[in-house]
């Protein structure tokens, strides 16, 4: 089994065997939340295979199975499935455990203006690096769409994300090269800000919490419908 296929599983396997719990009934999101994941992980891996053909990032041969698809690594496809799912499962455990734990509509409005002031102008002085740019473009997108047509969803989020981001922190540090001699993911450096939280490019938590967040918004349209 290869490093990057273990890890997918390992992310994957004790949520999923939780979901099976009877009091928390999350099988029952089952047909939305996998809806959501396949639905939002179409548009990052067209994403992916296009950045992997720019050479805004590539694959260590050493760490996956060799198997590819579409010049993808069989572990990339799953990792827009696996990782998705331990962290939407993450969220509605805290939602179910805490129901009361939310931020207000005025700071949730608080944090959105604040990371437009962040990242408007992070955008526009590096608009020549692809990988920040689309990412925070795409953000951006995301978010204001969240905060004006479907707010709750924020209100919650914001809390897991940060949670979210301690198996995060753990998972993407492997794969970009903690503890391990080399980095499973390669980043093209001249294509994002050169700015690293330990091995992790800091443009990659963007990039999961728009993947996140997309699928809990559409999550929560198709159990509206």
């Amino acid at each position: 089994m290869s490093l990057y296929f273990f890890l997918n599983i390992a992310s994957f396997l004790v949520p999923f065997l939780y979901s099976f719990e009877t009091k928390m009934k999350y099988i029952k999101r089952w047909k939305a939340v996998f809806s959501a994941i396949v639905i939002t992980s179409i548009l990052f891996i067209f994403w992916d295979i296009v950045f992997t053909k720019m050479g805004v990032w590539s694959f260590n041969p050493r760490y996956h199975s060799g198997i590819e698809f579409i010049d993808l690594p069989i572990e990339e496809w799953l990792f827009f499935i696996c990782i998705p799912y331990a962290s939407i499962f993450i969220h509605f455990a805290f939602h179910y455990f805490y129901p009361k734990v939310s931020l207000s509509d005025k700071i949730v409005k608080t944090i959105y203006w604040v990371l437009m002031i962040l990242l408007v102008p992070t955008i526009v002085l590096h608009y020549d690096k692809l990988y920040t740019t689309v990412n925070y473009i795409l953000l951006l997108l995301v978010l204001t769409y969240t905060v004006f047509r479907v707010p709750d969803v924020l209100n919650t989020f914001f809390i897991t994300f940060l949670i979210i981001l301690i198996p995060f922190a753990l998972v993407n540090g492997i794969l970009t090269g903690s503890f391990i001699d080399e980095p499973v993911v390669y980043y093209n450096d001249s294509e994002n800000l050169g700015i690293r939280l330990g091995t992790i490019p800091i443009e990659d938590i963007g990039y999961a919490f728009t993947m996140i967040l997309l699928s809990l918004v559409l999550i929560t349209k198709i159990e509206k419908k």
